[in-house]
């Protein structure tokens, strides 16, 4: 059986909002947002669990950027406010499905962000 991520997300309006969306094909733990800036290293930027619902946001998105999830869709939503350029970066996401001995992690193609000054 095979599992895949697939990123979605709409076209937005110059420095307006923008959701990301990412679907997973079936139960995962958790799944989470990540971007890579050019030059930079990947970072974490929010995730969330399926079952409890707990997220968790890098420092410099928070009150910025909210995660959401459907777990009947098994579908995580990265809704983002109040863009800055900062904020380009090509984003991923992550998603962790179950194993009989763990877990797996499978990555999203990215989806770019671009945000001018």
């Amino acid at each position: 059986q095979s599992q895949f991520v697939e990123p979605g997300g709409g076209l937005p309006q110059p420095g307006g909002p923008l959701r990301l969306s990412c679907a997973a094909s079936g139960f995962t733990f958790a799944i989470g947002w990540f971007r890579q800036a050019p030059g930079k290293e990947r970072e974490g930027v929010a995730c969330i669990t399926t079952n409890e619902g707990t997220t968790d946001y890098a420092e410099s998105v928070k009150c910025r950027f909210t995660i959401s999830r459907d777990n009947a869709k098994n579908t995580v939503y990265l809704q983002m406010n109040n863009r800055k350029p900062e904020d380009t970066a090509v984003y991923y996401c992550k998603a962790a499905f179950p194993r009989s001995n763990g877990r797996a992690d499978i990555w999203g193609r990215g989806t770019q962000v671009t945000v001018s000054g």
